[in-house]
C-alpha cells in the first residue's frame, strides 16, 4: 500500500500519493456548472449572450432575446429551450419572461467563480 503524503511533506519521487490537506467536498453548483459548461451548444450560447451584452448597459443591452439565440444557433426554440433551461439551474444565466418571449442575462460572477476555481487548482 502506498503512502500518503500531504502536499506539506516535501517527499517526492518515492511514489507516494500525495493528496492536498483541503480537497473540499462535494459541490452540487460547482458540479453543475461544470456539467453545463460541458456542452459544446451552451458554451455556443453563453458566447452569444456575452457579445450582444455590455457589463453596464451603457452601449448595449444587458439581456438578449430568446429569438436571438434560436437565429444564430439555428436550433429548434425547444432545444434552446433546453440547453438555457441547465444553464439557469447552473447559475451562468438569468432568466425574465416578458410577454411571449424570455430575456437572458449573463451572471458573470458566477463564471468569476468558475475561472478562479480553475486557476485554483
Amino acid at each position: 500500500m502506498k503512502k500518503r503524503l500531504s502536499v506539506d511533506d516535501a517527499s517526492c519521487g518515492c511514489g507516494a500519493i500525495v493528496v492536498p490537506r483541503d480537497v473540499g467536498g462535494p459541490d452540487p453548483t460547482l458540479d453543475a456548472t461544470f456539467k453545463a459548461l460541458s456542452s459544446a451548444p451552451r458554451r455556443a450560447l453563453l458566447r452569444i449572450i456575452a457579445a450582444h451584452t455590455s457589463v453596464d448597459g451603457e452601449c448595449c443591452p444587458t439581456e438578449v432575446c430568446a429569438c436571438t439565440l434560436a437565429d444564430a444557433l439555428e436550433l429548434a426554440p425547444s432545444t434552446i429551450s433546453h440547453h438555457m433551461a441547465v444553464l439557469v439551474g447552473a447559475g451562468l444565466v438569468s432568466a425574465t419572461k416578458r410577454g411571449l418571449w424570455v430575456y437572458y442575462r449573463l451572471e458573470r460572477e458566477a463564471l468569476a467563480r468558475v475561472a478562479g476555481e480553475l486557476t485554483s487548482l
